[in-house]
């Protein structure tokens, strides 16, 4: 009987959720994982972190399900510096692209998060501050928290999945970063 494999994957920077190119695209397959395993949801390739990657087809059908609503946490550096009222929209729902948003949970982080700089990094205004939201979403449609923060009027300048379900971005924390972990890691 085959035994199904897990992996844990920091997702780098412009490289493609998928194993097949796109022209110069990178992709999966530059980053030494077996054959037949596949990601358990995706990150645009300009979004960086924690993607989960299994031969293991029911579990992946499960945590896509968007009526388990299995938690995702991100970091996500926006534009200025949202305020109390921006917040409350983002965490009550918004009506993007025909879509109402689910409730979820949005928190102004104090302190900057500590993530290694992107290559290349964000790009910088001098008149205009960055600050980091932590997100917490139970469903997720394409581009969906991009189109939050343009929603609020703070474009997203950098995107970091840092945690699905319990698993999280300190067990792989370099991009290009593999662990292979058991079934049992994964607590649904």
């Amino acid at each position: 009987m085959h035994m199904k494999r897990y992996f844990l994957v920091h997702k780098p920077f412009m490289v493609l959720c998928q194993f097949t190119s796109e022209g110069d695209v990178k992709n999966l397959s530059e980053l030494g994982l077996p054959e037949g395993i596949y990601p358990a949801g995706r990150l645009d390739k300009d979004s960086e972190g924690l993607i989960l990657l299994t031969d293991d087809g029911p579990l992946i059908n499960q945590l896509l399900e968007p009526k388990k609503e299995h938690p995702r946490t991100y970091h996500v550096q926006v534009d200025n510096i949202p305020n109390s009222d921006a917040i409350e929209k983002m965490k009550s729902g918004l009506l993007i692209k025909n879509y109402q948003t689910k409730p979820c949970s949005v928190n102004l982080l104090r302190e900057r998060p500590d993530h290694a700089e992107r290559t290349p990094p964000i790009r910088i205004r001098k008149n205009i501050p960055t600050s980091w939201l932590e997100v917490i979403l139970t469903e997720g449609k394409n581009r969906q928290l991009r189109r939050m923060t343009a929603a609020i009027n703070h474009p997203t300048l950098r995107l970091i999945r840092t945690k699905i379900l319990n698993l999280t971005l300190d067990m792989v924390p370099r991009p290009g970063d593999i662990l292979e972990i058991k079934r049992s890691d994964i607590k649904l």
